[in-house]
């Protein structure tokens, strides 16, 4: 697949690995693939995991600082591929519309300047799973499917890890004990000044003004006004509250960033900082469609998708 010039399809990677083969031999290939997927993903994570230890002990790095990236991508299809298993209208943030995908909650592991694919789980939608009527295909929100991953990952006890997500992972169900989350979160959201329990947005336009915030500037990437709140937001308990405009701010005005971390001897720079690496996602979403083909396969079957899902993760590795 790395080697394979134009559209990333059967015919193209059948003529950058072994052009002699038959068409059938790749594609059967795919779809009964001989080796153990669950084996390569162990083989994998543990690759990883000791090549970030081997970095952090090359650099004198003693803060076994780690992050732990969650979000979703959509891998969009056209009209011409509306027959495949386990299509799904999702909201695309590129399109700005729900368009016709597959969706998969994925994560990336970063630390001391590196950044790896980490693990993935296929979203199906409520509807698809009753129509399949198996057990492996009980519905799970993608709620359920991050907390999988994150309770799945192999922290060592002396490795700090702070999991970063967008506002559509931000839950009490997502924060679990164990690992620090810093994640952005809506003005919708509830919070208790002084025992008043009020939107963040209502607050910010009625009570926050210029006087009241803190300038800040992150690695020379901007300068933020921020106002920290410390306490309750809706069900999660005591956390700290960074709400944050760009550059200029202009009274009455909502905030542009609320960035919610569970740390609370974290200061306003360090958690800015920290979030920023959360970045790290989308620059892999982008390395993998644009050059690996991760959205470009047209099976028919989901489950050969999925293999090639894996054989992309694997190509990384390699």
């Amino acid at each position: 697949m790395i080697l394979c010039a134009g559209r990333k399809n059967m015919t193209q990677i059948r003529n950058a690995a072994r052009g002699d083969r038959h068409l059938s031999n790749m594609t059967n290939f795919s779809n009964h693939s001989p080796w153990c997927m669950n084996r390569m993903q162990r083989r994998r994570m543990q690759w990883i995991m000791e090549r970030l230890e081997n970095k952090r002990l090359k650099n004198g790095d003693a803060s076994k600082l780690v992050f732990l990236i969650v979000d979703d991508t959509c891998c969009k299809k056209d009209k011409s591929t509306k027959k495949m298993e386990a299509l799904s209208f999702q909201y695309s943030h590129e399109d700005g519309k729900s368009v016709s995908c597959h969706n998969l909650v994925t994560a990336h592991v970063a630390s001391s300047g590196s950044s790896y694919a980490w693990d993935f789980r296929p979203y199906y939608q409520k509807d698809y799973c009753a129509a399949q009527r198996l057990t492996f295909m009980t519905f799970k929100s993608k709620n359920d499917l991050t907390v999988e991953i994150i309770e799945a990952f192999p922290a060592r006890d002396d490795e700090r890890v702070y999991v970063l997500m967008d506002s559509w992972y931000t839950s009490e169900k997502v924060i679990r004990k164990g690992f620090h989350v810093i994640a952005a979160i809506r003005t919708n959201r509830l919070i208790c000044p002084s025992g008043l329990s009020i939107s963040i947005s209502d607050f910010a336009e009625k009570y926050i003004r210029k006087a009241d915030l803190h300038s800040v500037t992150v690695d020379g990437q901007g300068v933020y006004q921020v106002y920290p709140y410390e306490g309750p937001v809706s069900e999660i308990e005591n956390v700290k509250l960074l709400l944050s405009w760009k550059d200029d701010y202009t009274a009455s005005s909502k905030p542009q960033v609320c960035l919610l971390c569970t740390d609370l001897s974290l200061d306003l720079v360090t958690i800015q900082r920290y979030y920023h690496v959360r970045w790290n996602i989308e620059t892999g979403y982008r390395y993998f469609k644009e050059l690996l083909g991760f959205d470009q396969y047209q099976l028919l079957s989901f489950t050969a998708s999925a293999v090639l899902g894996h054989q992309v993760l694997d190509a990384e590795f390699s």
